[in-house]
């Protein structure tokens, strides 16, 4: 019974981690698509929520939940910093 709990315990941590992962991701590209087409009052509430639910989650989460949330968050704010290739579609047409 011991080695049951252990492995369904290895296994919540696990599916913590990567909802975790995926909770930042979604809360970052949110915060990104909002804050580009708000005003500035809205941009501040949105930078001051993101900022103190890292924060939020710093203090109270595990450290591998709030890490695997700021790992999420990295990935989606380098995804959407860099840029966007040009269609291959719009090369084709023009040959």
């Amino acid at each position: 019974m011991n080695e049951f709990l252990q492995i369904t315990g290895l296994l919540g941590n696990l599916i913590r981690a990567v909802g975790f992962l995926i909770f930042g991701f979604g809360i970052t590209r949110f915060t990104m698509n909002a804050y580009n087409k708000a005003n500035w009052q809205l941009q501040a509430a949105l930078a001051l929520g993101f900022f103190g639910l890292l924060v939020g989650l710093t203090n109270y989460a595990t450290p591998g939940s709030s890490g695997m949330y700021a790992l999420g968050s990295g990935i989606s704010l380098l995804s959407n910093i860099t840029p966007k290739k040009a269609d291959d579609t719009n090369e084709e047409q023009t040959e």
